[in-house]
């Protein structure tokens, strides 16, 4: 017997990436434990990936840059640093920083000037 709301994932592929609270993937947490522990060191040299998006957002397209490490603090610097240089809107996501808006020229800039390596 089973009712609603207490279903949980039996099996996955995604080895290791399972959250050890509610039993979820952790992209899918749903107890937001596989995301409370976001503190991965930042390595010395970094290579952000940017990327373009459409899909599921109504039409608007928005810049991501994807790859970086899972450190809540390192990200919502990030963040901001990239919302103020392109003059728009943007949020932390799991392991990158999307920025609304087809700004990949600007955010190519400011992660150059920090350093960093920029792949797309």
């Amino acid at each position: 017997m089973s009712g609603r709301g207490t279903t949980r994932l039996v099996y996955s592929t995604d080895a290791g990436s399972v959250c050890q609270r509610c039993g979820w993937p952790r992209r899918d947490c749903k107890c937001s434990g596989g995301r409370e522990a976001a503190n991965e060191p930042v390595p010395a040299r970094l290579v952000a990936k940017l990327r373009m998006e459409k899909k599921g957002r109504g039409g608007k397209t928005v810049t991501v840059v994807h790859g970086l490490p899972r450190n809540a603090a390192f990200l919502k610097a990030l963040c901001g640093e990239l919302k103020k240089a392109c003059g728009t809107g943007g949020a932390v996501v799991d392991d990158g920083v999307e920025v609304q808006g087809e700004l990949r020229d600007r955010v190519r800039d400011v992660l150059e000037k920090r350093g960093y390596v920029v792949k797309g």
